[in-house]
């Protein structure tokens, strides 16, 4: 069963700097606190009966950390070229890698220039995107991504605790 989600106010972002972030053609942002470092794309280690979108495991200076490849999990289209670039992320005390386009910046957003999320349908569960970052003529898609990385659909507490036996 999952957990119930936090009350709307408590998902709200709030003010501070956010790793930007390309997926097709939408600009995402997370927290800049939860990000680790930013690495090239490099070849995973495949784990059977994965879903698609855990694209496999990588071996990060002795830590073994799970692959999310974000546009396959969003439904977009996953090709690898130049540009794409993996994210890796602190977590809930875990670290796990975010397959994404590209990398844009970092950008401080105040209080006022992030609204709340419409009443629209999306392809990700609304629980997990906590705001609009508005800047200039850009518009952020603001990402829970801690809510997301440990929620039971991604299925990574399952290849914790498999990598954790291993």
């Amino acid at each position: 069963m999952s957990t119930p989600a936090a009350p709307l106010a408590a998902q709200t972002a709030t003010a501070g700097e956010f790793l930007t972030f390309t997926l097709g053609k939408e600009e995402y942002g997370v927290d800049i606190l939860k990000v680790q470092e930013i690495r090239g794309y490099d070849a995973v280690t495949r784990l059977p009966d994965a879903p698609d979108y855990i694209k496999g495991v990588i071996n990060l200076r002795g830590t073994i950390v799970p692959v999310i490849d974000m546009r396959v999990k969003f439904r977009l289209e996953a090709k690898v070229d130049a540009l794409t670039v993996m994210i890796v992320l602190n977590v809930a005390d875990r670290v796990v890698g975010m397959v994404v386009d590209s990398v844009s910046d970092v950008v401080q957003l105040t209080g006022e220039q992030i609204r709340s999320m419409p009443e629209v349908g999306t392809g990700i569960d609304r629980r997990f995107l906590t705001g609009i970052g508005a800047l200039d003529e850009r518009m952020l898609i603001l990402l829970d991504i801690e809510g997301l990385m440990t929620s039971t659909e991604m299925g990574l507490v399952v290849d914790n605790a498999t990598a954790q036996a291993a």
